[in-house]
């Protein structure tokens, strides 16, 4: 018996044809399962949450994009008890492109089919909040708000032309963060904390991530110089911007950042008003359909 969670709205809607296909797939081979669909903003979370509670072992699958996954797994209170299966339909599928998920519906249904359950893992953030991929502050920030300004229907190229109007007004965000006990302010164009490689739909943030790992990759890009903003850009898109001056690693279990100015903090593409943060990297405790 499987619980199906989906968000109608994924890819603005356009998922719901790999939706059904999958639901198909499913009754042409007799698989049990029940039906839940997303209504609001967080409802994945009070799904996933209730179900935890009331089953003793629940195998969730969740078709959505990385902010449906991300709140799935905010919902989940025994670990033990529960196990999610990802199924990529939004935007980006970020998180998917990292753990090299199917492509194709009847893969993804044969692998749920076998219940093999493999653990990985997530970042915790503050004492209520968790991050599956990425999360950080910064210019990737600035893109997710340009892009839920932008009128047009959402997707790809909307997502593109937000990027190319923050490079176009590039600004800088003031961060305090402390590692080993060592804390130092500075003017940052991106800060990055990643448990998966990519966001933005395969831009390539964190090429040295490895999931499963237990650890986080910090990837920090400063204040960049005059004239050095489109040699970053290019360096970002060609994913060399580990080697440029501008840019620096940190891999650690844990992580403090502090805000210093108005800048929000994202967490798998959500926005949220945090101000101190403290991440950790949580190892092996998530259980997905493998």
């Amino acid at each position: 018996m499987f619980d199906i969670i989906y968000n109608p709205t994924s890819k603005s809607g356009s998922s719901i044809k790999f939706f059904n296909e999958f639901i198909a797939e499913f009754d042409k081979r007799g698989v049990e399962y029940k039906l839940h669909k997303t209504e609001h903003k967080n409802h994945a979370t009070e799904i996933v949450r209730e179900l935890n509670k009331t089953q003793d072992d629940s195998k969730v699958l969740i078709f959505g994009g990385d902010g449906t996954f991300g709140e799935a797994l905010m919902g989940i209170e025994n670990f033990d008890t529960i196990a999610l299966g990802l199924v990529p339909c939004g935007t980006g599928n970020d998180y998917a492109r990292a753990m090299k998920f199917p492509s194709k519906t009847v893969d993804f249904v044969e692998q749920f089919i076998k219940g093999e359950v493999r653990r990985t893992d997530y970042i915790q953030i503050n004492d209520d909040l968790r991050c599956l991929n990425v999360s950080g502050l910064g210019m990737d920030v600035d893109i997710l708000e340009r892009y839920a300004d932008i009128k047009a229907k959402k997707g790809k190229a909307s997502y593109f032309a937000a990027l190319l109007w923050v490079v176009l007004h590039l600004k800088f965000h003031k961060i305090r963060y402390t590692i080993d006990g060592v804390t130092e302010d500075r003017d940052i164009l991106i800060t990055s904390i990643a448990n998966g490689l990519y966001v933005g739909g395969g831009l390539n943030m964190s090429p040295n991530s490895v999931i499963g790992d237990g650890l986080l990759n910090v990837v920090m890009i400063d204040k960049l110089k005059k004239g050095q903003k489109y040699p970053m850009l290019f360096s970002y898109l060609k994913t060399k911007h580990l080697s440029r001056p501008e840019t620096r690693e940190f891999v650690r279990e844990e992580f403090d950042l502090e805000i210093l100015d108005n800048s929000k903090f994202q967490i798998d593409g959500e926005l949220y008003d945090l101000k101190k943060i403290h991440c950790k990297l949580v190892h092996d405790k998530l259980r997905i359909l493998n």
